[in-house]
């Protein structure tokens, strides 16, 4: 992790710690559980709160390409940022919560969304907006990939019943700032488990 980028981070969520859902920059092991599973066979990937671009590089280590990138970040200063360490990629200064309504993403759907989103500190409509546009905007099959700092998936049961959705956890580290785990999204007749836990994947210790 870049010091220049803990500071950056660490002052944004000073400034809007609703907007900002960790003190720093995920680590690398969360990285990796975020990407897990997306690679150049993926296509499009959309990255939902990117701040300073710690699963975007995570992205590009899995071959996906810079061109099938876009970046979806509510910090201007961040965006900027973005804009300039992945020059290809599409970076928008949006709210998360209009992707369904963005014209621009028509037509070219996704097979996957990353999103650092603070779900737990969201209202739950602003959670069924930005689940409802990201499922708008993915293929049949792609899946939503979610970072959480709490002891569940932070999407309300009555989202993933409206939405018909189910979550499954991709795995958990203790070695990030805060701990984190990752939950995999999809259509509910596209989730798929792999072990008798429930869970796909292993914990990072």
């Amino acid at each position: 992790m870049l010091l220049a980028d803990a500071a950056s981070f660490f002052r944004a969520w000073l400034r809007n710690p609703r907007a900002i859902s960790a003190v720093a920059p995920s680590g690398s092991r969360i990285s990796a559980l975020m990407t897990q599973g997306i690679g150049p066979a993926t296509g499009a990937v959309m990255e939902l709160g990117p701040g300073t671009g710690a699963f975007t590089y995570s992205l590009l280590e899995r071959g996906v390409r810079e061109d099938d990138l876009t970046l979806v970040e509510l910090s201007a200063d961040f965006a900027r940022l973005l804009q300039k360490r992945f020059p290809r990629a599409r970076v928008l200064c949006l709210d998360a919560t209009r992707i369904g309504e963005m014209e621009m993403l028509e037509g070219a759907p996704f097979g996957a969304v990353v999103s650092g989103l603070g779900f737990r500190a969201m209202r739950v409509r602003e959670i069924r907006a930005i689940l409802g546009g990201a499922f708008k905007n993915l293929k049949p099959g792609g899946a939503f990939h979610q970072i959480t700092y709490g002891p569940r998936c932070p999407v309300p049961d009555q989202v993933l019943d409206h939405l018909n959705l189910r979550d499954v956890r991709i795995g958990r580290t203790v070695w990030n700032l805060p701990p984190a785990s990752v939950y995999r999204i999809s259509k509910a007749g596209d989730c798929k488990v792999l072990n008798g836990s429930g869970s796909v994947g292993s914990k990072l210790a």
